[in-house]
């Protein structure tokens, strides 16, 4: 049986992406008595409000808590994980040698996924421990390929990776709001910028997915002289590279904090 501790968005898109692709045998833990009628009825998962009991019942246990609570949900149910059970956060700045310190187990995954899973287009990747050599990953990837795209990277990588696709959704939707808000200071209703700005971003994202490079398709938009040329100087002004690349670096900076025994 595949559990969760925790029933939130992420678990949420997980469980939605799971039954979809007709998994079942999933248990939720979660104390919030209306979610947890709410992905009962939804999912037709089970549910209980007992951590520990999850845990004991449960071979892969994927731990859906925020950073800030992991250490006191680890002190709760390190008694009951053995080396039979397969633990996997998608916690961010959670890193493997944190878990294995608190938990009697090899079988360690650590996995950063992103919003958009609640679509179905997510970007999940997956991080594991050397001695890792359970099928259980196996087990652990076709769950998270129900929700979108897996890649696997070396953990070194990952609050790189956070900061990049993990707090990457909103940069893209303060992106999208700024131009929605632009739009609608010259003239467009809000309604009209906004499907023009939504649109404008899925389909340059799929443009993008065929594989042609941001720059060439930047190249191909902005004609000598015209109005795109004008407006990409006015990024060059304000230095808009430099803004993405100081936000990506703060974001990573913070969760390096959170990955840290406090």
């Amino acid at each position: 049986m595949i559990g969760f501790i925790g029933g939130g968005n992420m678990a949420e898109a997980l469980i939605k992406g799971m039954t979809s692709e007709g998994m079942k045998d999933i248990l939720v833990s979660e104390p919030s008595e209306e979610k947890r009628t709410a992905l009962q009825k939804n999912y037709g998962v089970q549910t209980t409000a007992s951590n520990t009991g999850l845990v004991k019942s449960c071979d892969i246990i994927i731990l859906a808590v925020k950073p800030q609570i992991m250490d006191s949900v680890l002190s709760e149910i390190a008694e009951f994980v053995d080396k039979t059970k397969t633990v996997v956060s998608i916690a961010a700045g959670i890193t493997l040698a944190r878990l294995g310190a608190k938990l009697n187990t090899d079988k360690l995954i650590r996995v950063m996924p992103n919003t958009p899973a609640l679509v179905q287009e997510g970007m999940s990747v997956i991080s594991l421990c050397d001695c890792f050599s359970g099928k259980e990953i196996d087990t652990v990837r076709s769950i998270l390929m129900s929700i979108g795209r897996v890649i696997t990277l070396p953990e070194r990588l990952m609050n790189a990776v956070t900061a990049v696709s993990g707090s990457g959704p909103a940069f893209f939707a303060l992106m999208v709001e700024s131009m929605i808000e632009a739009g609608a200071g010259m003239g467009l209703t809000r309604d009209d910028a906004s499907a023009l700005a939504v649109q404008t971003m899925l389909g340059t994202a799929r443009l993008l997915d065929t594989g042609m490079a941001p720059g060439a398709l930047r190249k191909m938009v902005t004609s000598p002289g015209g109005t795109t040329e004008a407006g990409l100087k006015a990024f060059a002004e304000r230095n808009f590279a430099g803004i993405v690349d100081e936000s990506l670096q703060a974001a990573k900076k913070r969760a390096d904090e959170l990955g840290r025994t406090e």
